[in-house]
C-alpha cells in the first residue's frame, strides 16, 4: 500500500480554473492577442510564467515574462476576492481526512504560486492535513517536467515507488509518470480537453480511491 499522496490544487482540490480562465483572457485583451479555446487547453497544469513565456514566443510579444504574469495575476486576485466563493470539490475533503487518518504522508504539488496555494490552504483550512507544499512557480522546469513530483516525493519522506499521484491535467499525468510514479488520473467534470491515455488509474469520483478501496484497485491494475 502507498505511503504518500501527492495532491495536484487545480481542478483536484478546488476548482479555481473558472476564475484563472477569467484572469487569463482579461489579460489576453489587456495586450490584444487572440488564444484559441484549444492552445488555451494545451497549457493546463504548467505554471503562470512557462505559459507566459510560450505566449511571448507565439505571439512575438514585446513584452518580458514577468509582466504578463503580473497582469494575470492582478486579475487573479482581483477575482478570487470579488467573484463567486470557492468551494473545495465533492468528496476531497473527506479522501483527505480518511488518507490523514491512516497516517498517510500528504504533500501538495501544484504549479500555482505560493501565494494562491496559501490563499486556498487558508481560507479550507487545509494545512493540518498536509506533510508539506510545493509550488512549481519556484521551480526551474513547469510541467510536464518531472521535477515538482521528484521533490514532492523527497518531502513526503518517501520513496517514489512508495507514493502516487492524484492529477487531473495532461501536464501533470506526463510529468507524474516521467518522475516515475504511480498515477491516478481524476475525470472530473471540470476537467475538460484533457487526455488520461497515460495514467495508471483513472477515476471519476474520489470515494473510488478512498483508503480502503485503493488497495482493491491497485490488484486490478498491477
Amino acid at each position: 500500500m502507498f505511503k504518500a499522496a501527492l495532491f495536484d490544487m487545480d481542478g483536484v482540490i478546488v476548482d479555481t480554473e473558472p476564475l484563472h480562465h477569467k484572469a487569463y483572457y482579461q489579460m489576453f485583451n489587456d495586450i490584444n492577442i487572440n488564444v484559441s479555446d484549444t492552445l488555451y487547453a494545451s497549457y493546463t497544469g504548467q505554471s503562470t510564467i512557462e505559459i507566459c513565456k510560450q505566449l511571448i514566443t507565439h505571439f512575438k510579444l514585446p513584452v518580458g515574462p514577468q509582466t504578463l504574469v503580473d497582469i494575470k495575476r492582478h486579475h487573479f486576485k482581483t477575482l478570487f476576492e470579488n467573484d463567486n466563493p470557492l468551494q473545495l470539490l465533492d468528496g476531497v475533503l473527506n479522501l483527505i481526512k480518511d488518507y490523514h487518518d491512516h497516517e498517510m504522508s500528504l504533500v501538495l504539488a501544484s504549479s500555482a504560486s505560493m501565494t494562491n496555494i496559501n490563499r486556498i490552504f487558508e481560507r479550507f483550512d487545509l494545512d493540518q492535513y498536509f506533510t508539506a507544499k510545493i509550488s512549481g512557480a519556484d521551480l526551474k522546469a513547469s510541467k510536464p517536467d518531472p521535477e515538482i513530483f521528484i521533490k514532492a516525493a523527497e518531502l513526503s519522506g518517501y520513496e517514489p515507488k512508495d507514493c502516487f499521484v492524484i492529477e487531473d491535467s495532461t501536464n501533470g499525468i506526463a510529468a507524474a509518470k516521467a518522475a516515475n510514479i504511480f498515477c491516478v488520473g481524476y475525470d472530473s467534470l471540470h476537467s475538460e480537453d484533457q487526455n488520461y491515455s497515460k495514467a495508471d488509474l483513472v477515476v471519476s469520483n474520489f470515494d473510488a480511491i478512498s483508503y480502503d478501496k485503493l488497495s482493491s484497485l491497485l490488484s486490478t491494475v498491477n
